[in-house]
């Protein structure tokens, strides 16, 4: 009897062992490993809990705004406005991507992270004083991805509908396989208050300052022209350890200009305190004032650890002449980076050449090991250059003569069935006898002087190409719809990348208006290696199959890669200080306070200036 008891409770030991953990409530969640702050933590490392509260700081938009609804494809939203909303968990900035609750007290996950259950703060509040509902998180979830931007229906779709499971939960149950980011995908939705929405058009724009939970509210503005928020002072989050230390200022007011030269000029008479700078050359050119030169301006480089973004010229596969991926490395042959950057950009950049730059996540060498292994299955489908080959753009010696690598790209034209006609000087497809020319599109003007020295540069190849620069609300427009040639387009990074890679390269989202592949790349090795990606079950994992898919994308020629700096560039009016500690992230402006001792010395000086 004893050795029958003996084997029935090693056996129930054993089957304990083998089902999954249950799951149990949390106050964060990791994507990999553990989570950095404890449950009692009091506050994030990178701010200040002692943060003077306090006056008025006053920031810059370009071109304009014509609603507050930034969850809608129609219209302009204005700058800022998410601060009046709140999410159910908040990432922090020092680690690779982990999430805290805030309109969520508790997360719970099982291991396999099939679902996501959240519990809501009692004391959770909109501005109408009225209490934050797990309707409101249904509504919410429902709406954006039945009315919003076409973002919202790719980036949850598969998430179910969500459902009441307790007075205060909600509980997303998860389809299409293995998803680890799911969960903290759920944890970063808006959530909107269903009963202002009541009776009104979510599609519409929206002129009215619209309802909010979070730390500021609109109380001033003039559509195109100006914006104002001014903190909630019985914000029911302000004690919460996510938000103790940012929201210091009183009130943000957004002001608008048509375009960075009128900012800049703005910026060095005082009208607004605060800019990031992303022009090389006004960086080392537009700021030399005496205000500078007298202490009264700070112009700081900050150095972070984020993953750098992937900026280059991008070419529209949509448009037949960009289909070959010869024609599309031809043309990165014409573009001078090493010239550019001691001729325009001051020698302040770094070349990019990885979609995940500056980080470990990048393909940097000829794969081996687990990440070879990962590629192996994809022999005869992808590039065999991603087997044999380590990945560079094309160089120069920055002398401003290429014409070494304009041979290269005239061979691999030929190879395309494009050819120089002898008559015409153009370069033509030998088979339709189309001639090679196209738009390059930009919104922002500072970006002529790249693409101009490139145009001359694609001239030689017999490219007729041209610049149009137009404003914000055509831009947005053509790029919705994908009626463009080439565009400087961009993907910002994570630590943890995941679901938005389906958005950036997936095979679904090229024909989607409004979406982020404007390369309008289709290709099932891409679609497999990022369901791969969503799918990574621990750090190591992740990195080795974010490697392949880089290495992929790289030989994929998309783009014709820009450049990057490891550090932000930002000049201000020297009112303000910031927290001692800079995350990996970078300095986050939410957490700066103006300082009054250094607020009166800048009020006297503006005073001695003006008599």
């Amino acid at each position: 009897m004893t050795r029958i008891l003996g084997t029935v409770l090693a056996v129930s030991v054993a089957l304990l062992f083998a089902l999954p953990a249950m799951a149990q409530p949390s106050h964060g969640l990791a994507m990999h490993g553990d989570l950095k702050y404890p449950a009692d933590f009091k506050h994030f490392d990178y701010v200040n809990p002692d943060a003077p509260k306090g006056g008025l700081v006053r920031l810059a938009g370009r071109g304009g705004f014509d609603t507050f609804n930034q969850y809608v494809v129609k219209g302009r939203p204005s700058a800022g406005i998410g601060l009046i909303f709140e999410s159910l968990l908040v990432s922090s900035a020092d680690e690779p991507f982990s999430m805290y609750g805030l309109l969520a007290e508790t997360v719970e996950t099982p291991e396999d992270r099939s679902w996501v259950a959240f519990t809501l703060r009692k004391d959770a509040r909109w501005h109408d004083g009225k209490p934050i509902t797990v309707d409101d998180v249904i509504w919410t979830f429902q709406t954006l991805k039945a009315k919003g931007r076409p973002f919202f229906r790719y980036y949850y779709a598969n998430v179910q509908d969500p459902v009441r499971t307790g007075e205060r939960t909600v509980k997303f149950s998860f389809t299409g396989g293995v998803n680890r980011e799911l969960p903290l995908i759920v944890g970063q939705l808006p959530v909107l208050p269903k009963h202002y929405w009541e009776g009104r058009d979510f599609e519409a724009a929206l002129l009215e300052p619209p309802l909010g939970s979070g730390p500021y509210r609109v109380v001033d503005f003039e559509p195109n022209r100006h914006v104002v928020y001014e903190r909630v002072e019985d914000y029911w989050g302000a004690k919460h350890p996510t938000q103790v230390g940012f929201s210091n200022f009183q009130q943000i007011r957004y002001d608008y200009y048509r375009d960075d030269t009128i900012i800049i000029e703005a910026f060095k008479s005082g009208a607004f305190d605060y800019r990031a700078e992303n022009s090389s050359k006004a960086w080392a050119t537009a700021y030399d004032v005496p205000a500078l030169r007298e202490g009264m301006i700070e112009k700081k480089t900050f150095e972070h650890n984020r993953v750098a973004p992937a900026q280059g010229f991008v070419m529209n596969q949509r448009r037949a002449k960009f289909g070959d991926p010869r024609v599309r490395q031809a043309l990165s042959y014409a573009f001078d980076f090493e010239w550019s950057n001691k001729a325009l950009f001051y020698g302040q950049y770094v070349r990019t050449r990885s979609y995940f730059d500056n980080s470990e996540l990048s393909s940097t060498e000829v794969p081996k090991g687990d990440v070879l292994a990962l590629l192996e299955k994809y022999r005869g489908r992808i590039p065999d250059e991603v087997f044999t080959k380590s990945f560079e753009p094309p160089k120069t010696d920055g002398s401003g003569n290429l014409r070494r690598n304009l041979r290269a790209a005239l061979k691999l034209l030929k190879e395309a069935g494009w050819e120089v006609d002898s008559k015409s000087k153009k370069l033509t497809n030998t088979k339709s006898g189309q001639v090679m020319s196209f738009e390059i599109l930009l919104v922002l003007p500072m970006f002529e002087r790249v693409a101009l020295p490139f145009i001359q540069n694609l001239k030689r190849l017999g490219i007729d190409a041209s610049v149009r620069t137009v404003d914000s609300a055509q831009y947005k427009k053509r790029t919705d719809d994908f009626d463009f040639d080439m565009i400087v387009g961009g993907w910002g990074q994570s630590d943890s990348p995941g679901n938005e890679q389906r958005d950036y390269w997936g095979s679904e989202s090229a024909d989607r208006a409004g979406g982020r592949n404007s390369s309008g790349v289709k290709n099932p090795v891409l679609d497999e290696l990022i369901d791969l990606v969503i799918a990574a079950p621990d750090r190591k994992s992740l990195v080795n199959r974010i490697q392949a898919l880089d290495a992929v994308l790289q030989w994929q020629h998309l783009i014709i890669p820009h450049w990057h700096t490891p550090y932000d560039r930002l000049v201000y009016w020297n009112r303000f200080s910031q927290p001692a500690v800079t995350p990996d992230q970078g300095t986050q402006f939410s957490a700066w306070w103006i300082d009054p001792e250094k607020d009166k010395k800048l009020s006297q000086y503006r005073r001695k200036k003006s008599n």
